[in-house]
């Protein structure tokens, strides 16, 4: 099926018919977790919503997959190409595809507020499945606010989106997974590549070695090989970079780096700087109904608890993909098919469902494998996850590193607490770009793991909405809960 002929289901499958009041299951996300789940949970005779905040399905890693300008294969790769198979299945499912679509609300009764053309509704579901992916981890370094700098993410998304690439001088900065092949992906499609800062600390070496022999067998190491070595043919790579700084007038003009053992501060000039140190699990919805989370010290981030199947400690509440911690698209498209035939097994009690999860169960430890080489080789520095001075930490808010420690110093125990004294947290990112961050610099000043400083207490609306929704909505005592709970 062409991509043009993918468009067409897609515009046949969005349909305007309103959202019903309840379902069997909810699946919130279309990325490659929510499209598999969503489908198998639809092909299983459920009525089965998918609720995304995008306006068509893919979620990042296969973004714009139905509508891409860039229908060169070559430029993006085959692995991106391989979502218009998956969003071909779901299309074809019969789940309600709602495009659009702003989950600001979830309660323990799993009850949804969805906010849908400037209007809000509470739709109740048997089973809800979280799939809203990961997001890059922040990379506060000094000028991180200028204009001409933003994540590789972001990078990609106008890349996948609107064929567009970055002009002039371009500097990647970071590490992990993504950045190289937003730099292949880059290259392919004409930008051209001044350097790439590569920070991935040496020490990382010692531990990531102990897991190598999965790594070998998993599908990660042929592939990431040969994206290596056609990155490193190209563009100039420099390694064990110990510091940057973006630096320019209003707007950013270069980029200094220096080099472990050296200390020699180098200077780049540069119009375009991608920084990039890995994605973490998207926790706030999750975090909002009361799910139960722990600190990862492999991942430097917070996971929330799930079972084999993606079973949360709310009852009939589910996490597949990345959200449940960062393991790949392709294990991800595997979890959703695990929860999903989990769902239908519940709900439908036929063993077919259950031998689908176990085959579901299978292909996830394939795809799986060499997951702790790669958590291990590319674990951040802690000189870039836990900023100085005067480096921005919040941006919503503009309040420095200095600023978070000073208040530890007044008597500030935690991040929740620090909204009190500082405002963190409380912008319109509810602390999605700042979270991670406020943790680990109110740790690292209090001498504790960041496991014991907790995180910010998340509260619907987990997404910005207007007064105007909310007042609209019933006046039951259901829909008061859904959105003030105490």
């Amino acid at each position: 099926m062409s991509g043009a002929e993918v468009r067409r289901e897609y515009d046949a499958a969005v349909v305007g018919a309103n959202l019903r009041d309840e379902y069997d299951v909810a699946v919130v996300g279309a990325g490659p977790a929510g499209l598999a789940a969503a489908a198998r949970c639809a092909r299983a005779g459920l009525a089965t919503v998918l609720l995304d905040e995008q306006a068509a399905p893919g979620g990042q890693i296969y973004r714009a997959v139905t509508e891409s300008p860039l229908r060169d294969p070559a430029i993006l790769g085959a692995d991106y190409w391989a979502g218009e198979a998956i969003t071909r299945d779901f299309l074809g499912s019969g789940a309600q595809y709602v495009a659009g679509a702003t989950v600001w609300s979830l309660t323990p009764e799993l009850e949804i507020g969805v906010s849908l053309g400037g209007g809000s509704k509470l739709v109740q579901a048997r089973r809800v499945v979280i799939a809203t992916g990961a997001l890059e981890r922040p990379f506060p370094i000094p000028g991180w606010t200028l204009p001409g700098v933003m994540t590789a993410g972001a990078a990609q998304t106008m890349l996948k989106s609107s064929a567009i690439v970055p002009d002039g001088r371009t500097v990647l900065a970071g590490t992990g997974p993504l950045l190289w092949l937003l730099a292949w992906q880059l290259l392919n499609a004409g930008c051209k590549i001044e350097a790439i800062l590569d920070t991935t600390p040496a020490a990382n070496r010692s531990g990531a070695w102990r897991h190598v022999a999965g790594f070998i067998r998993s599908p990660y190491f042929l592939k990431g090989l040969k994206l290596l070595w056609a990155v490193r043919r190209r563009v100039a790579v420099i390694g064990n970079v110990t510091a940057i700084r973006a630096e320019g007038d209003g707007r950013l003009a270069g980029v200094t780096y220096s080099v472990e053992g050296s200390g020699i501060p180098i200077r780049l000039g540069a119009d375009n700087l991608l920084l990039h140190q890995g994605v973490v699990p998207n926790v706030n919805l999750a975090m909002s109904v009361g799910v139960e989370h722990r600190w990862s010290d492999v991942q430097a981030c917070w996971t929330p608890v799930v079972d084999a199947h993606g079973a949360t400690s709310i009852a009939g509440l589910f996490i597949a993909g990345d959200g449940a911690g960062i393991a790949g698209a392709e294990a991800a498209v595997s979890r959703g098919a695990v929860t999903a035939a989990h769902i239908a097994h519940e709900l439908k009690s036929d063993a077919a469902h259950a031998d689908a999860r176990q085959a579901a169960l299978a292909a996830l430890e394939r795809e799986s494998r060499g997951r702790g080489f790669l958590d291990h080789f590319y674990l951040p520095a802690k000189a870039f996850r836990v900023p100085t001075g005067d480096t921005i930490v919040c941006r919503c808010e503009e309040v420095t590193a200095r600023q978070v420690v000073e208040a530890v110093a007044l008597g500030c125990p935690g991040p929740n607490q620090m909204k009190s004294f500082l405002r963190c947290g409380m912008g319109p990112c509810q602390g999605r770009l700042c979270g991670l961050t406020v943790t680990e610099v109110i740790a690292d000043a209090r001498g504790i793991a960041p496991g014991e400083i907790g995180y910010f207490r998340i509260r619907p609306p987990v997404k910005p909405i207007t007064v105007a929704e909310l007042a609209a909505l019933p006046k039951s005592e259901t829909a008061v809960k859904a959105v003030v709970r105490v």
